[in-house]
Parts: C-alpha cells; structure tokens; sequence
C-alpha cells in the first residue's frame, strides 16, 4: 500500500498567473513558500523557508486567479507529481511539484461585528475542491 498525500500551509510567492491549453483547459504554476523556525548550533532562533511549486487546474485555478495575491495565505491539500522532459540542448529535466486537489485561503477576514468585539473571523475565505487532470493534460505543459 501507498499514499501521496501533501498539505502545506504557506504565502503566495507570487500574483497567479493562469495559462490555457490549447484545449481550453486553466491551468496556475505557484510558488508557495513555507517558513519554519528553528534553534540553531548557538541557541539562536532561525527562520528557514522551502518554496514549492504548486499546480492548480481549472476552476481550481480559477479560483486561485479570483483569490488570491502574492502574500495570501494559503492551505493547499495535493500530491507529489515529478515530470520529466528534454530541454533544447537534448538534455533530460526533472521537476517536482504539488498538484492541488484542495485550497483554503486563510487570510483573515474582519467584519464590524467581530471588530467592535475585538475579535477576528479566522474562517477561510474560499475553499475549492480540484478536479483531476488527465495524464496527458500534463504532457502540454510548455516545459
């Protein structure tokens, strides 16, 4: 038995930016970046930041260009996919990325009753389920 399953809670690297296959088909290539503290050698408190690339297709990607900006916090539910191609110079490139199956944007929302209460609305603002794109979908992705 197996299991791909990937969640990270992150910012926007970046505005998205949505593409459409020759199909008609949305696609969003994202940097997420995630940031951890840790102590290091001396003791001392150090921030260490991963970025992933996260790949959000149709109204999923939608959804992205409509909600969020660079800097937007994010939860982003997918698995792990590694592509191969050849580059111009015959060369063969791996890359690895998440492909979203779920997004949850986090930034908090403040409305006048919570406001005047001191408090803040911490519900997501969006939640969009993805709908899975074939395999050949992933074949027409311009690298």
């Amino acid at each position: 038995m197996s299991y791909n399953k990937v969640i990270l809670i992150g910012n926007a690297g970046k505005d998205p930016e949505i593409r459409h296959l020759d199909s008609g088909v949305a696609v969003i290539t994202l940097p997420v970046v995630t940031t951890e503290r840790v102590k290091d050698r001396n003791g001392e408190w150090r921030e260490m930041s991963e970025w992933h690339n996260v790949v959000f297709w149709r109204a999923l990607a939608e959804s992205v260009e409509k909600y969020v900006r660079k800097g937007s916090q994010i939860l982003v539910e997918g698995k792990l996919r590694t592509r191969s191609w050849e580059d111009q110079n015959h060369q063969k490139k791996y890359t690895t990325e998440v492909v979203a199956e779920t997004l949850k944007v986090l930034n908090r929302r403040e409305n006048n009753n919570s406001q005047q209460n001191g408090q803040q609305d911490t519900k997501p603002i969006i939640t969009a389920v993805a709908d899975t794109p074939a395999n050949d979908e992933l074949d027409h992705l311009p690298f």
